[in-house]
């Protein structure tokens, strides 16, 4: 079958488009997660918390998001059962358990997919846990039902060493059309639907945003970012997370070929996260990511005070004159 020479319309074949254009797939581990970063972060509650990321091993998410290239950290077999807790509990031991008051625990997919996450480690799960004040999960909006009960129910049984939950949901862009384009199978009204639904567990809510997202006019980038901004407070978010649209899925290669991806610079960056800040002031925490900001750099190497000012506009949450 020939290379289709253009992104497809429809979205029935979107996921073949996506599919044919990735590269080898590695063999991950499934017992041992793909690394851990140790850093600072504003809480929604007020203060500063010492955050360890865990980028957990297990199965492929089941949604072919044009942008994504995480698929390359996962496996194409079920996540067997008891492997999540295990990398959660080696991850701990690494970083030493005194040493962080919050973890994110990011699947690269959605951690109520039983598939991914088995749903008969939650018990483990919840005491590996223990102890710490917040646990981040990522999931995708179709996902938010009694899966999501269960956890929470699990975590609450530490009673006072019980963390909080908080659930992470890619958003992207509140753009229609480049929200469809992207693949990602759900609208701005389910997306606010799945956002109720977790306000109403009194569970707090994180959403990530794209910076440079493909399909937005280069023209309206700034604009639609405020906007997926406003989108993503009006649905109750305590934190929005800023994450640079990065190429090397093949797709995003194929779209910027087509002209309808640019990627962002390391200039545009700043740009879009200081307007963001202001845009966002008082209604909630605005992060920049930083995981792999040197991709963005001219030279292929983040200067270090470019990256500490960053830093510091997410921990200030502020613009310096």
């Amino acid at each position: 079958m020939p290379d289709a020479p253009t992104y497809p319309a429809r979205a029935s074949e979107r996921d073949r488009f996506v599919l044919r254009r990735r590269g080898p797939r590695p063999a991950p581990d499934p017992w041992r997660h793909q690394g851990v970063i140790l850093e600072d972060e504003p809480s929604p509650r007020g203060g500063i918390d010492r955050v360890a990321t865990v980028f957990l091993t297990g199965r492929e998410c089941p949604w072919r998001c044009a942008m994504c290239d995480l698929w390359q950290y996962t496996t194409t077999t079920d996540t067997p059962a008891g492997a999540i807790p295990a990398q959660i509990g080696r991850a701990r031991c690494e970083v030493g358990r005194a040493a962080m008051s919050a973890i994110k625990l990011y699947n690269a997919g959605s951690f109520f997919d039983p598939r991914a996450v088995p749903e008969r480690d939650y018990p483990a799960i919840a005491a590996a846990l223990a102890g710490l004040s917040r646990v981040v999960v990522e999931s995708h909006p179709a996902l938010v039902g009694p899966r999501v009960d269960r956890l929470q129910r699990e975590l609450g049984r530490a009673g006072s060493r019980a963390p909080a939950l908080e659930v992470a949901m890619g958003l992207e862009t509140a753009h229609p059309e480049a929200l469809e384009r992207l693949n990602k199978r759900f609208t701005v009204a389910q997306f606010t639907a799945a956002a109720r639904a977790l306000r109403d567990r009194a569970i707090t809510l994180r959403v990530f945003l794209l910076i440079s997202p493909p399909f937005v006019p280069a023209a309206e980038q700034e604009t639609w970012l405020l906007r997926s901004l406003d989108a993503a407070f009006a649905c109750g978010a305590s934190v929005v997370s800023l994450i640079p649209t990065r190429g090397g899925n093949g797709t995003i290669e194929a779209l910027a070929a087509e002209g309808s991806f640019a990627a962002p610079t390391l200039d545009g960056i700043q740009r879009a996260f200081a307007a963001a800040l202001r845009h966002g002031a008082g209604r909630g925490l605005v992060l920049l990511d930083l995981w792999d900001l040197d991709r963005f750099a001219a030279n292929g190497r983040c200067a270090p005070h470019i990256r500490a000012a960053l830093d510091a506009m997410n921990q200030a949450q502020a613009v310096p004159a």
